[in-house]
């Protein structure tokens, strides 16, 4: 008869450890198929244990396949046609670890908020105050759309700030702008041809290829997207970015804002997505009206996002649909759970209504003031100083360096990347390289850039200083002058 000891079982029940010892003798061949088990009462006396305890450890493995029964007769070791592979021998050395992204002593590219910048202690308080006054709606499902006290709070800030007279059921708040774009594709249709801006920023064309789109890629001029083009390459949905275009700084005049949208109103197909995804950071004159503000025929879906004011980790941002298409939302889409937690929602509700957004935002404007100012200050004392012109200093976290330089773009890149610095060139963001070449890169100074053989944006990098620590921008412009190979 089967004999096992009990003395050492660990932490397992009897039960637990008499069945992997049984399961074990199958898988060795100690017993073979058809080999009859002992009886339940038999085996119990014999193992001096309960006979409860048996039948838990033979429940277990009939449910498992490890052994059969026949009534009346008893149970029986199973055919195991094939046992368990072997296990692996242990790697002669640790694993190594997952790769993360690679880090950087000055990141020129990154939008990645300083943690001093962010107003724990505000948001801390806030979230518990929702939590002592909010708790049974926290846990209530929230509208696909996202709580009313957060949408109508996001109404008023931009009735305060962008003038746009919206309502709350207008408004869709989602995890991430991307979140949005697959919305909005659903929501528009996959059979529309979607336009881009070349030059771009290269994940919104991404994002509508890998939805199964047809994505064109419309060039600019100095006054923004080309119009003709749109009309040329069918686009029925154009993306853009007309306050502050990415990365050429662009702000789309008041005349080329008109024209697109009587180009929109000219088919009842066609529709504008303004991306506005930075327009709090102006820090010459007045914030740009958004296009959807002088948008009377309701051809203008708003986006915008909390991941430039807050922080790039919160992933919290919204559109405002016309009229008819909220309503077309509600109608065909309205099953879509929100993908913003309640906490988020109620905290950024109070966020906004009380006042702290404002505030924030009034402080980091300062703050970023701050760090282009030390930036260009640094630069202007550089040796790097007389052979660049700096463009589009006036707007957003970034801005236009154009170096008079023989380097090759992808050289100075790499250089720069052996120094620890990550920059990018303005020649990147072009997916036709042909319009690169021609281009006139729009934005002032541009006519005051040194003209060579060579593409006309080419020579001109991306600055983004939203990232860099003020103690290490001195460092990071020496190190700049040593990419450009200028001492």
């Amino acid at each position: 008869m089967l004999t096992y000891s009990f003395s050492d079982i660990g932490s397992d029940s009897l039960y637990e450890y008499l069945y992997k010892c049984i399961k074990n003798d199958i898988l060795a061949g100690v017993l073979s198929p058809g080999d009859r088990l002992p009886s339940k009462r038999s085996f119990a006396k014999h193992l001096n244990i309960s006979t409860i305890t048996i039948e838990n450890a033979y429940a277990q493995l009939l449910a498992e396949g490890y052994i059969y029964s026949i009534p009346k007769k008893g149970y029986y070791a199973a055919d195991i046609a094939a046992g368990p592979a072997p296990a692996p021998a242990s790697p002669s050395q640790e694993p190594v670890p997952e790769q993360g992204e690679e880090t950087y002593f000055a990141d020129f590219t990154s939008s990645q908020t300083h943690p001093d910048t962010f107003p724990f202690s505000i948001w801390a308080k806030l979230m518990r105050e929702v939590i002592g006054s909010r708790s049974p709606d926290l846990m209530k499902n929230p509208p696909s759309g996202g709580i009313f006290p957060l949408r109508q709070a996001i109404a008023g800030h931009l009735k305060e700030f962008r003038g746009m007279d919206v309502k709350p059921q207008q408004i869709i708040v989602g995890a991430g702008t991307e979140y949005l774009y697959g919305l909005l594709i659903q929501l528009l249709g996959h059979g529309k041809v979607y336009g881009v801006e070349d030059p771009g920023y290269q994940k919104i064309s991404a994002i509508y290829k890998s939805n199964h789109v047809a994505c064109r890629h419309i060039p600019m001029d100095k006054h923004g997207i080309c119009i003709g083009k749109l009309e040329e390459l069918g686009a029925d949905i154009v993306h853009i970015s007309p306050s502050h275009h990415f990365p050429t700084g662009i702000v789309t005049p008041i005349s080329r804002r008109y024209e697109l949208l009587g180009w929109a109103a000219a088919s009842d197909a066609r529709y504008i997505i303004e991306d506005d995804y930075d327009c709090e950071f102006r820090f010459m004159g007045k914030p740009i009206p958004s296009l959807q503000s002088i948008d009377v025929m309701e051809k203008v879906i708003y986006m915008n996002t909390f991941t430039k004011t807050l922080a790039s980790t919160i992933r919290i941002s919204y559109m405002v649909l016309p009229g008819r298409l909220a309503e077309q939302f509600r109608e065909t889409m309205g099953f879509y759970s929100c993908t913003v937690s309640n906490f988020e929602q109620y905290t950024l509700a109070r966020f906004l209504a009380d006042g702290h957004f404002e505030r924030h935002i009034n402080r980091m404007r300062n703050f970023y003031h701050g760090q282009r100012d030390l930036l260009l200050g640094y630069l202007k004392n550089s040796p790097l100083s007389p052979h660049i012109t700096i463009m589009e200093e006036d707007a957003g976290l970034h801005f236009l360096m154009c170096v008079d330089t023989s380097v090759p773009d992808g050289a100075v890149l790499q250089k720069a990347k052996s120094l620890g610095l990550r920059l990018t060139s303005l020649s990147q963001y072009y997916y036709e390289k042909g319009h690169a070449a021609k281009q006139e890169t729009a934005g002032n100074g541009r006519e005051n850039c040194p003209r060579e053989e060579h593409s006309a944006t080419e020579h001109i990098f991306i600055m983004n200083y939203s990232s860099i620590h003020p103690a290490h921008m001195e460092e990071a412009i020496a190190r700049l002058c040593q990419a450009f190979g200028v001492r």
